[in-house]
């Protein structure tokens, strides 16, 4: 008698991934029509892997430490106290976890199950899906320890700046009664994040190995796949994008450029590594470095996993509040990337 309890797991170890299909295809679509260009594209996209691997090899090392000693635990406490507190402390580790988008959903499901602040949980919100270890090492890598060190400063900022002015309109209709009836807390299969202290020799545990070696792993693939992605189309940007209808759009002074740096970058971004070396290609087309600042700030808020862990758990007005908040603040970096740049 078949196990029907078996098949929903064997079913989602078949699920497509569509960024490998995806670079397959894009491969196939270049060696049909552009037979020779596949292998100049092929040495770019691996060249440019080759020279991001120690900033990998970083973050995915970083990665796993931080899982496997259980340190994310310690981000509870930045959810204790008085308010203004909450919401700074909020915003600097929101800009430096290493949650992923869909774990931030049940961690943030906990948060305000136990009556933590929405100004607080706002701040993490926004900071969360902009910085990590590994964000920072692959931005570092590829566009410059500056804007690296940049980008972390204004997700930081950007935190504050929804937690604040959260926290000044919360007797406003917009942030009254702001959670669904029944929120959406599934995630990656995380644990809660309260539990347990951290354990700073993990590799004397066993569990804790495998967690260190689990996670390694499958950041090491996921990193891989969008990268492989992204410099292929690296390649086929530089290629096919003419470098002057780039300057003419994105390029020059004022705020334009960051203007629409970030209207562009909301709606298109789908996955904050892969758009690090796009970001890379348009800026040596003449994409104007604070609209690239104001894309990546942007997008990374509005990013499909990083929108859909906000609409879960909260009502549309607020949902609205969020994406203000990150187009304003994506406007504001751009402006001041410009100036320090």
């Amino acid at each position: 008698m078949v196990d029907t309890s078996l098949i929903p797991q064997r079913l989602s170890r078949l699920r497509p991934d569509w960024a490998w299909i995806a670079l397959g295809l894009i491969l196939l679509a270049v060696a049909v029509f552009e037979r020779a260009q596949f292998l100049p594209t092929l040495d770019f996209a691996s060249g440019a892997l080759a020279s991001t691997a120690p900033f990998i090899l970083f973050a995915v090392l970083a990665i796993g430490w931080l899982k496997a000693t259980g340190a994310e635990s310690l981000l509870a406490r930045a959810f204790q106290g008085r308010e203004m507190r909450m919401i700074l402390l909020a915003a600097l580790f929101g800009g430096l976890s290493p949650f992923c988008s869909c774990q931030v959903i049940p961690f943030i499901a906990a948060l305000l199950a136990v009556g933590a602040p929405l100004s607080a949980v706002m701040a993490f919100w926004l900071a969360s899906p902009l910085m990590d270890p590994a964000m920072f090492s692959i931005t570092a890598g590829t566009l410059g320890f500056d804007f690296a060190l940049a980008k972390t400063g204004f997700a930081v900022a950007l935190g504050l700046m929804g937690g604040f002015g959260t926290m000044l309109f919360k007797s406003s209709a917009v942030f009254a009664d702001p959670l669904r009836e029944k929120p959406t807390v599934g995630g990656c299969g995380a644990k809660k994040p309260f539990s347990g202290q951290p354990v700073w020799r993990f590799w004397a545990h066993a569990e804790r190995r495998a967690t260190f070696r689990d996670n390694a792993l499958q950041n090491a693939v996921f990193l891989l796949k969008w990268l492989s992605l992204a410099y292929v189309l690296e390649a086929l940007m530089i290629r096919h994008v003419p470098a002057d209808m780039i300057a003419g759009v994105l390029g020059g002074d004022g705020i334009r450029p960051i203007l629409l740096g970030a209207f562009v970058g909301a709606p298109a971004y789908l996955n904050g590594y892969a758009a690090v070396p796009l970001v890379d290609a348009l800026l040596q087309q003449g994409m104007a470095p604070g609209a690239a600042m104001s894309f990546v700030i942007a997008g990374g808020v509005s990013s499909l996993p990083a929108a859909i862990a906000v609409w879960a758990l909260v009502k549309p007005r607020v949902f609205a509040a969020y994406m203000g908040f990150a187009v304003l603040g994506a406007m504001l970096a751009g402006l001041g990337w410009a100036a320090l740049a």
